[in-house]
């Protein structure tokens, strides 16, 4: 499978049934607005989906196209993923595609944040998630890296801020939930991010490795709610932050962290969905840790699929070394056997 030495980097033996569960673990991105022969062959060799970014798309057509050449290429149940989330976080425009508002103008509509007003708001969030699942349905896209959950508390945030429904927990809460149903209802699965929250960092993760020092109180009070609904209203995934909290482990992003994916999002939140990294090819992971000793923490700490979306180095690294913690066991089957039937789950409820 693909051009690897059966030797891992460590001197581990790496079957081929070893390489294509790690494969099944990954979410790739690609150059270019149609399907390379590499990208075909991962595909085929067991990579878990595709992130879809502007670079891949021109207009509707060229899209829809480009869909089912990826899943011709696997021949089977795949993820699809985009980020359109609403305004400036939007992958695809023109027509055959609505532009939709960004988050803060939708909870805007929640004004004093009474109950009525926030009904309002969230019929508009339902409306509007609605409206990007047939799109993206239409073209093939079946994982919409949406709704932030983040509340927007920080007003240096250099990354959230229109992004999020706002800096009221209970609207971010209530507008998060109504998109979810609204895109799962439509037939794409949600992804609700960036767990535990990124709302109130003063630097953007895909630069950096922000830390907040809040404590648990402050989370539960502000962070935490907006998942906590999410998952009671049934959210199919869940991304996670690249950020250190230090209440809850004082040295590793939650990303990495078992405290934060295991313990608190599996554990005290009893969350049963795709848990997946955001790209591991951002500088918070990339220039603080080896990304594939990221990623095989990352699924040793409960993540079930991780990105790889611009980096074919990143990418490759990834992929051996999940291989080479897969064939020597520090990554045990059981592990990977949870996460493998989970993002199937979902690739064919959202087929």
């Amino acid at each position: 499978m693909n051009d690897h030495s059966p030797l891992g980097t460590t001197g581990v033996t790496v079957d081929d049934e070893s390489r294509r569960r790690a494969a099944g673990l990954v979410c790739i991105g690609f150059e270019g607005e149609t399907l390379d022969a590499h990208t075909a062959e991962l595909l085929h060799d067991g990579v878990a989906g595709v992130v879809l970014f502007a670079r891949n798309y021109s207009e509707v057509d060229q899209i829809e196209m480009l869909c089912a050449d990826i899943l011709d290429a696997a021949d089977r149940n795949l993820i699809i993923a985009v980020d359109h989330e609403g305004g400036r976080v939007q992958r695809f425009h023109g027509q055959g595609f609505t532009d939709l508002p960004t988050a803060r103008s939708i909870g805007a509509l929640a004004g004093d944040g009474k109950a009525a007003a926030i009904a309002k708001a969230s019929s508009a969030a339902f409306d509007h998630a609605v409206t990007a699942a047939k799109e993206l349905r239409t073209v093939g896209v079946n994982l919409n890296f949406a709704p932030v959950l983040d509340v927007d508390s920080n007003p240096d945030n250099p990354v959230i801020g229109d992004r999020s429904f706002g800096s009221n927990p209970a609207v971010v809460s209530a507008l998060g939930t109504a998109f979810v149903r609204g895109l799962q209802k439509g037939g794409v699965a949600a992804c609700g991010k960036h767990f535990p929250g990124h709302g109130d960092t003063n630097q953007d993760s895909h630069h950096a490795l922000p830390r907040l020092t809040h404590d648990r109180a402050r989370l539960d009070a502000v962070e935490l709610p907006p998942f906590r609904a999410a998952i009671e209203a049934g959210v199919a995934a869940i991304m996670t932050a690249h950020v250190v909290f230090e209440a809850i482990d004082s040295e590793l992003p939650a990303t990495l962290s078992r405290a934060v994916i295991g313990g608190l999002l599996r554990g005290e939140l009893g969350f049963k969905g795709v848990v997946i990294s955001d790209d591991l090819d951002m500088k918070a992971i990339s220039e603080h840790f080896e990304v594939g000793d990221a990623a095989v923490r990352a699924i040793g700490a409960g993540v079930d699929l991780v990105l790889c979306c611009r980096d074919p180095a990143n990418r490759d690294r990834t992929l051996d070394a999940l291989a080479e913690a897969i064939a020597d066991g520090r990554l045990s089957s059981e592990r990977i056997d949870q996460s493998l039937a989970r993002i199937e789950s979902l690739a064919r409820t959202f087929s």
